[in-house]
């Protein structure tokens, strides 16, 4: 059950009627986790300014739907991995077998592996990576602007997880188990 309520988008007025409305004009919906980040338009508006933000950098949204699989992943948000694996899937047409691989930090692509295992390590370590860390992406090709990218992919991801996390925001997409149950 949800420990903070998902605002029903008709009966909210203010600032919060202005980011509901524009996320149903961009979507076509206003998923939960939007709905419930709603109770603080601060919180939305801060979520949506920097996805916006990230939307227009160096990575594809493709390499950001993986990152944002690494990361759920490894935080066990339940809610972002259906959402990341349903828009992955449906949006930016990824091959379900590489947003398998992306849940595990894995790619084909050397340099994309490189960035969700920079990821994972960022996770792993709260951001204290060492040289090590960032020379292994910078072997693979990745830039300096794509790093920092990842860095805020990463800490966007840590807000939603962590937001649906402590939520327990229901699930408004195909559900998906976490790695650790499939096993």
């Amino acid at each position: 059950m949800a420990r903070l309520t998902a605002l029903n988008p008709e009966e909210v007025t203010g600032k919060t009627k202005d980011l509901f409305n524009a996320v149903q004009a961009k979507l076509g919906v206003v998923p939960n986790m939007m709905r419930t980040m709603g109770n603080s338009p601060a919180v939305l508006e801060g979520y949506l300014n920097l996805s916006g933000a990230l939307s227009h950098g160096k990575l594809s949204a493709k390499t950001g739907e993986l990152i944002a699989l690494a990361v759920s992943e490894s935080n066990s948000c339940d809610y972002c991995l259906a959402a990341h694996t349903f828009i992955g899937e449906k949006l930016v047409k990824a091959d379900p077998a590489v947003l398998q691989a992306a849940r595990k930090g894995n790619s084909d692509d050397v340099k994309t592996e490189a960035i969700l295992q920079l990821a994972k390590t960022l996770i792993s370590k709260n951001g204290l990576v060492n040289d090590e860390d960032v020379n292994k992406a910078k072997i693979a090709g990745v830039s300096d602007a794509e790093i920092a990218e990842t860095i805020a992919h990463v800490a966007l991801n840590v807000l939603t997880n962590y937001f649906n996390n402590v939520a327990n925001t229901e699930i408004d997409f195909p559900a998906v188990s976490s790695l650790e149950f499939q096993n």
